[in-house]
């Protein structure tokens, strides 16, 4: 079955009482017994509602995988994935990634023995060393957030097998449309549905899809045992949005890449971030574990001055200034103050993240009024801003 048919039909079936198409929304917290313990497969809501059980289906046929697990944000996904561990465990992790990750692992899970590191793993040649023999969990966001660095799957996978770690890829950049870590050797993919999955900023929720049931089942334990789960609204929200995936993913594509080329020749622009360039130092692993090259632009200014930054962040109309990424609508977004402002600026300025950073999330506007916006956006800057 190829995706676009899956994403419209896996895990999903018409509801036998009435035969609606959609699934429906199962509002419910508990469910009636016949007799103690003989019930129709669903207890209580924390363990099991029949929208989230179709959303499950859905989300593991998308990413070729035995079973997922979904959550009420892409964080307490990750916060199960990181119960999974033990303290004394370490994780390593790619140095470019998004600071809810970085926060949790770091103010949240260091005081309970585990020990993230971070590192930059875009460079094949210099991962073997960067592994402990206490190394149980790797990382991985590939495409990073927000300076779109590109991280072979298959290479991490083959250093971190050899020493018996877990290989998690957050892919909520890229989304299963354009990336299937599970087919590169991954063992865990992790996504934010709130972004492209749901894809029409209305849902917070969050999902892990596991290459083996074992741990799909240990995922399960934790889902129900600390109770993050997700409303069957935001499921079924997220199984509407993901009909539309293929469609939204290619055409978001499509415009990011005019943007992106755009913005690399634009004279107030002094780097422009994005994959799909054929000089991006990852460019040709992007091409081999990607189908495209993501709707996501970063890009900085010339002088790298954070008022000029602020500047364009509040002269743009199509593109709205908010957080998030992933939804029909176009937004520009400063990391540094708010996707990743929990990340100390010396170690954001390690990986490129200045403080003129601007990060795009492109939607499927036409393409011809977005690059309008973004240019009388970059027309704003005055003749008199820094132009060294």
């Amino acid at each position: 079955m190829k995706f676009g048919t899956k994403a419209i039909h896996a895990g999903v079936e018409p509801d036998p009482s009435t035969g609606a198409i959609m699934t429906p929304i199962y509002q419910t917290s508990t469910y009636v017994q016949q007799e103690p313990g003989v019930h129709k497969g669903y207890e209580y809501a924390r363990t099991q509602n029949p929208t989230r059980t179709a959303l499950e289906h859905n989300l593991a046929a998308l990413e070729n995988g035995a079973a997922a697990v979904c959550f009420s944000s892409g964080l307490a996904a990750l916060d199960a994935i990181l119960k999974m561990l033990n303290p004394g465990d370490e994780i390593l992790s790619t140095n470019d990634l998004y600071g809810g990750s970085y926060r949790l692992m770091t103010k949240i899970f260091s005081k309970f023995g585990l020990k993230p590191r971070f590192v930059d793993m875009s460079n094949p040649a210099t991962l073997a060393s960067q592994f402990t023999d206490n190394t149980k969990l790797v990382w991985v966001e590939t495409p990073t957030n927000p300076m779109l660095r590109i991280v072979d799957i298959e290479a991490v996978v083959a250093e971190a097998h050899k020493r018996g770690a877990v290989v998690c890829v957050d892919n909520t950049f890229a989304s299963p449309y354009l990336q299937n870590p599970l087919d590169l050797g991954a063992d865990l993919v992790l996504h934010s549905a709130t972004k492209y999955l749901g894809g029409h900023s209305d849902l917070v929720l969050g999902a892990v899809i596991a290459k083996d049931e074992a741990m799909a089942e240990e995922l399960r334990f934790i889902q129900n045992a600390a109770g993050a789960i997700p409303g069957p609204m935001d499921c079924f929200l997220t199984l509407r949005g993901i009909k539309t995936l293929h469609l939204r993913v290619q055409r978001s594509c499509e415009n990011a890449a005019a943007i992106a080329e755009f913005l690399r020749n634009h004279p107030k622009v002094a780097n422009a971030y994005y994959p799909g360039f054929t000089d991006h130092p990852s460019h040709e692993v992007a091409a081999k574990q990607m189908k495209h090259f993501g709707g996501m632009v970063s890009f900085d200014l010339v002088g790298d001055q954070y008022d000029d930054a602020k500047k364009v962040l509040s002269s743009t109309h199509l593109f709205s200034l908010a957080e998030s990424l992933g939804g029909v609508e176009s937004l520009i977004g400063h990391p540094a103050s708010m996707t990743h402002a929990s990340i100390p600026r010396e170690e954001r300025l390690k990986v490129g993240l200045t403080d003129s950073l601007i990060r795009l999330s492109v939607g499927v506007e036409d393409v011809t009024d977005l690059l309008q916006d973004l240019r009388k956006a970059l027309d704003a800057l005055s003749s008199s801003s820094p132009s060294v």
